[in-house]
């Protein structure tokens, strides 16, 4: 089962320089538009495919410069015997040593022994495809890989368009799911002139495992063929030949008709079908056309949750379904430097693997704030929509997300943002200051590159509101927790945290005669936040607070606590 061991592009579109070593299962690119992502599943699939031309033009160059040509290397393990004979390819067999994920010119005994392909194209745009190894160019040796051989490493592309893999034209999955094949003779040619379905049931005889295959692929990802799926001729074909017979349901509709994700779906089931044959796999935008649990079975049916890989896949995915559905190391976050591409693996470390799940649109954001809790969250939303309301952009329309750590430990905010700053993304830590994490935590964050917003020492997100907002916030602030957790309840927190010596109307009384005192403040802060039953502690009830109370209550709020809000107003729109 040939792998990709390692992706070389040099001057191919957006990318000047890319070296990555793939993983041999699933490989996830996830990364900002224009970042490279489908530019790397065409370079495999230029590298590999089974063409003697491709159409490259001007546009191809990185930066329109013809003068610097693109070189495509991919190079290749787990080779099967023919691909290591020594007589054909032997100048040109090189060395992996997957240990250390480094390569020798040369095989030798205890690592791999692997095979590297090489697409150029000058300004001349032509394509040349040949084998490299470094003596062997120092030779003057040149050797290009067998047509055979090319045909049988040729990937799969799953794409928009499913005609050539549903039908028995060259390279298509049909022709890898068993060795039969129907006769295109005089019969083939008879049954055409006479009727689509005479034809099958010759065709049935000689195709019948790879229909059973079909059909027992289908019925497994719930796409619907019938009780037995039919090999009848293509009625778009007009001559006969290489593609003529295509795949049709019992019915006799040409699974050509089937809508763009029933045909990914059971193409990708094909695919693994023949993957002891054709074991590479390209998908674009892997959730296009498909429901998320439809999306679901085309990753597990791809092989996403075998602990033996049956392919190897490069997919790229702007969907969080998708994300969430794979492990750290199955997700790779693609970057575009000055000078050089990186693709880095999110990894399996718990503050990534937490996140992935948790939060899978961080992963597909450019700039993340991690938020110590759901109140954070819903502060920063609430903010966002009332800045929104001000006709100011959003800062999800900016490419930004949350990340909820759920609360409990100031530490695990910077941890986890600190594991975003490797992977690229841009972070900000919202979190409270009544509990103190650990220096050297917040030190590592911030030599980093992230930043930090804090509130007051010893304040919860409930302590600056009450101490800072003006007295009509505070009375909307305890109405507004009347009608989300009943008044009975806001008593009751309110006499439980003064010992008794103070309720609701004593409260409400105070402010509306004297304003609010700063003990009572800081009683509030401190009730509104006890227990179970938090007035405010959810996304959805402090979006309403910080869009319908604080952000209109900014300009008599105390002017430190402005200085706070103001700093997450910059950095969001600075995204």
């Amino acid at each position: 089962m040939v792998r990709i061991r390692r992706i070389e592009i040099c001057n191919f579109r957006s990318i000047r320089s890319l070296d990555w070593v793939p993983s041999a299962g699933v490989n996830c690119l996830i990364g900002p538009g224009d970042s490279g992502k489908s530019t790397i599943l065409d370079a495999i699939d230029l590298c590999l495919g089974a063409r003697r031309s491709a159409p490259f033009g001007d546009t191809d160059f990185f930066q329109l410069d013809v003068t610097r040509p693109i070189v495509i290397s991919i190079t290749l393990g787990s080779l099967p015997d023919t691909l290591k004979n020594l007589e054909i390819y032997g100048d040109f067999l090189r060395g992996f040593d997957a240990s250390t994920k480094t390569f020798e010119d040369e095989p030798r005994a205890s690592i791999e022994t692997v095979l590297t392909l090489r697409l150029t194209v000058s300004s001349d745009l032509e394509p040349v495809w040949t084998l490299f190894s470094e003596r062997a160019t120092a030779a003057g040796l040149e050797r290009g890989l067998a047509w055979k051989d090319r045909a049988a490493l040729s990937p799969a592309r799953i794409g928009s368009y499913a005609n050539t893999n549903l039908s028995w034209t060259r390279g298509s999955v049909l022709n890898r799911l068993t060795e039969e094949r129907a006769n295109l003779g005089e019969e083939l040619a008879k049954a055409a002139r006479e009727a689509r379905a005479n034809f099958g049931t010759q065709a049935a005889t000689q195709l019948g495992a790879s229909l059973k295959v079909v059909t027992d692929t289908a019925n497994g990802l719930g796409v619907h063929v019938g009780a037995c799926a039919q090999a009848l001729l293509d009625a778009h074909s007009i001559s006969i030949g290489d593609g003529a017979i295509a795949l049709h349901s019992e019915a006799g509709i040409p699974l050509r008709s089937l809508g763009t994700g029933s045909s990914r779906l059971l193409i990708a089931g094909l695919q693994r079908a023949a993957a002891e044959a054709a074991t590479l796999a390209l998908v674009d935008e892997v959730e296009y056309g498909l429901e998320p649990h439809r999306l679901i079975r085309l990753l597990h049916s791809l092989g996403a949750k075998d602990s033996t890989v049956p392919l190897q896949v490069f997919m790229t995915t702007h969907s969080p379904v998708a994300v969430r559905e794979l492990t750290g190391n199955q997700v790779y976050v693609v970057r575009a430097g000055p000078k050089q591409h990186q693709v880095l693996e999110v990894g399996m470390a718990d503050d990534v693997q937490s996140t992935l799940r948790a939060d899978p649109e961080a992963f597909l954001a450019k700039s993340v704030v991690v938020c110590e809790g759901a109140s954070e969250v819903g502060f920063a939303r609430g903010l966002d929509q009332y800045w929104v309301g001000l006709k100011q952009q959003s800062f999800f329309a900016l490419g930004g997300a949350f990340v909820d750590v759920g609360g409990s430990d100031p530490d695990r905010c910077y941890t986890r943002g600190a594991a975003l700053l490797r992977l690229g993304y841009r972070v900000l830590v919202l979190v409270d200051a009544d509990k103190e994490p650990k220096p050297e935590t917040v030190a590592a964050f911030a030599a980093a590159g992230g930043e930090a917003i804090t509130w007051r020492i010893g304040r919860a997100l409930e302590d600056e509101l009450f101490l800072s907002l003006d007295v009509g916030a505070i009375h909307s602030l305890l109405q507004r927790a009347v009608e989300l957790v009943e008044e009975d309840l806001v008593n009751s927190h309110i006499q439980s945290q003064s010992d008794g010596k103070q309720n609701l109307d004593s409260v409400l009384g105070e402010g509306l005669t004297d304003g609010y005192s700063i003990p009572t403040r800081s009683l509030l802060g401190l009730a509104s936040r006890k227990g179970k039953n938090s007035w405010f502690k959810s996304v959805t009830k402090f979006e309403g607070v910080a869009k319908d109370i604080v952000g209109p209550n900014l300009a008599t709020a105390d002017k430190d606590f402005v200085t706070l809000v103001e700093r997450l107003y910059r950095w969001t729109h600075a995204a």
